[in-house]
């Protein structure tokens, strides 16, 4: 390791979501709690009592994800496809416990044939499962990222959210 260079860990919290710590060269600490529901929480500590938070604020997932933008500006990626430019959306659709498709395959659903949307992962817990196949179990909780046009996205969410 680079002596100096920034240090990440990350820490499971059951039934809230993941902490990220950031140790920066200069030995300053950030946390970002990535909740379950796609919400952050960024604390930023005190250099000299890193138990000592100076500031910490909840961002919703669109205020995150303008964070991410100001950090991260998309035009130093060329090859970063801008979905709302193709006439696409990629949004998060949660399975309730008492969805139909609980406990059922991906495949069962006909997801591409009836609403021509791709699900692209699942988030269960704090797992990422890309590219699930068609015989991928559901489980209630988990988070489906979906891509597809607007309509096709809320057919999607209405066949999941099926009782």
């Amino acid at each position: 390791m680079i002596v100096g260079a920034p240090r990440m860990s990350s820490t499971p919290l059951p039934g809230i979501g993941v902490r990220y710590d950031l140790t920066t060269r200069e030995n300053g600490l950030l946390s970002v709690i990535a909740h379950r529901d796609g919400d952050r929480t960024l604390s930023a500590y005190r250099e000299e009592d890193p138990d000592e938070c100076a500031l910490s604020t909840r961002l919703t997932a669109g205020e995150a994800e303008a964070l991410v933008g100001v950090l991260m500006p998309s035009h130093h990626s060329p090859n970063l496809l801008s979905t709302t430019e193709l006439g696409l959306v990629a949004e998060r659709v949660e399975l309730s416990s008492t969805s139909y498709w609980n406990g059922r395959v991906l495949g069962e659903t006909r997801m591409r044939t009836e609403t021509g949307v791709s699900i692209v992962a699942v988030l269960r817990r704090a797992e990422a499962i890309p590219s699930p196949t068609p015989d991928f179990r559901l489980a209630g909780g988990d988070e489906l990222i979906v891509i597809g046009t607007r309509e096709g996205v809320e057919s999607a969410a209405a066949i999941l959210g099926r009782v």
